[in-house]
C-alpha cells in the first residue's frame, strides 16, 4: 500500500532510495527544523507523486503560545514564505476549505487572521501611513458542496479581475506520521489541488492554471487510518478492513492555535516592517 500523504517530505522519505533529480536540504531555524526538497524534473516528480517546484517543510512546536519563542517561530515562518512570494505587488490570498468541519476548516480561520490593505489607498487616501502597505486582499471561497463552484473558478476570475502578483492558498493537509499533526507546515511554490488528502481532488490552484505565481501553505490535521495501521503493524492491513480519515481529539484547539500561526506569519512575510503585536492589535 502506498502511503497518503500530502507532504513532499514523506513521499521521498517513503521512496527509501536516492531519486536523482530530487535534492533535500536540512537546516536549523529559530526553534524549528526546516526541510528544502527540491523536484529538479517532471521524470524525478512522478517517481513520488509530486509535481516540479520547491517543498519547504517546517517543524515546529513554537505555535502554541503567545510568547517571544512564538515571535521568533512566525519570523522564521515568514521567511520561508517570503522566498517564494513575489517581492513586490498584489497578493490574494485564499482560504481553503470547510469552516463547518473543523479538521478542514485551517483556511477560512488563518483568513481571518490576514491584515487586508487593497482597498486602504483609496478609502484613506495616498498620504496616509497605512497606504503605504503592500496591497493584499482576502477570501475565503467555500468549497464546492457549498457554493455549486469549484474554487479554482473562484481564484481564476479573481486573478483575471484584480490581476495580482501571486496567490498564497492556505489549506488543511494528510499526513502519514502522526507526530505531525498540527506542528508541520509545508510551503511550496506548486499549488494545491484541494482536498486531495482526502481523495476528494478538486480542480488545481496553481500558477499553470491561474497566471501567476502560487504559494501553498498547509498544516496536516488528518491522517488515514491504513496508514496508521501499517506504520505500527508494519504490513498492510487487510483489504477488507474498512478504512477511515482520522484526526485528534482536540483538533478544535489545534485549527485555532495553527490559524492564528499561519495567519501571522503570511502577514509578517507580506509586511515586514510590522510585528506580531501588530498583527494582534489589528486582528
Amino acid at each position: 500500500m502506498s502511503v497518503r500523504t500530502d507532504l513532499a517530505l514523506e513521499t521521498v522519505a517513503a521512496a527509501k532510495t536516492e531519486i536523482p533529480g530530487i535534492i533535500q536540504e536540512k537546516r536549523e531555524g529559530a526553534g524549528c527544523t526546516v526541510t528544502e526538497i527540491t523536484v529538479e524534473s517532471d521524470m524525478a516528480g512522478m517517481r513520488i507523486g509530486k509535481s516540479k517546484g520547491i517543498y519547504v517543510t517546517v517543524e515546529t512546536d513554537r505555535a502554541n503560545a503567545d510568547s517571544d519563542e512564538f515571535n521568533e517561530a512566525v519570523d522564521a515562518m515568514a521567511e520561508e514564505i517570503g522566498r517564494l512570494l513575489p517581492k513586490e505587488g498584489e497578493i490574494l490570498v485564499l482560504g481553503l476549505g470547510n469552516n463547518d468541519i473543523t479538521p478542514d476548516a485551517l483556511g477560512p480561520q488563518a483568513i481571518a487572521r490576514i491584515l487586508a490593505t487593497r482597498h486602504l489607498s483609496a478609502e484613506l487616501g495616498p498620504e496616509h501611513p497605512f497606504s503605504a502597505l503592500r496591497p493584499v486582499c482576502a477570501l475565503a471561497p467555500g468549497v464546492l458542496g457549498q457554493t455549486g463552484i469549484e474554487v479554482a473558478e473562484i481564484a481564476r476570475s479573481l486573478c483575471d479581475r484584480i490581476k495580482p502578483a501571486g496567490v498564497i492558498a492556505v489549506d488543511a493537509l494528510a499526513c502519514a506520521d502522526i507526530k505531525r499533526l498540527g506542528r508541520t507546515i509545508q510551503i511550496t511554490d506548486t499549488g494545491i489541488s484541494p482536498g486531495s488528502g482526502v481523495q476528494n481532488k478538486r480542480k488545481e490552484i496553481s500558477k499553470a492554471t491561474l497566471g501567476v505565481p502560487v504559494v501553498a501553505l498547509g498544516v496536516p490535521t488528518v491522517v488515514d487510518m491504513y496508514t496508521i495501521a501499517e506504520n505500527i503493524s508494519g504490513k498492510a492491513p487487510e483489504p477488507d478492513m474498512p478504512n477511515m480519515i482520522v484526526t485528534p481529539r482536540d483538533i478544535d484547539k489545534l485549527i485555532e492555535r495553527m490559524a492564528k500561526f499561519v495567519g501571522f506569519a503570511i502577514n509578517k512575510a507580506l509586511f515586514p516592517e510590522m510585528t506580531v503585536e501588530d498583527f494582534i492589535a489589528l486582528s
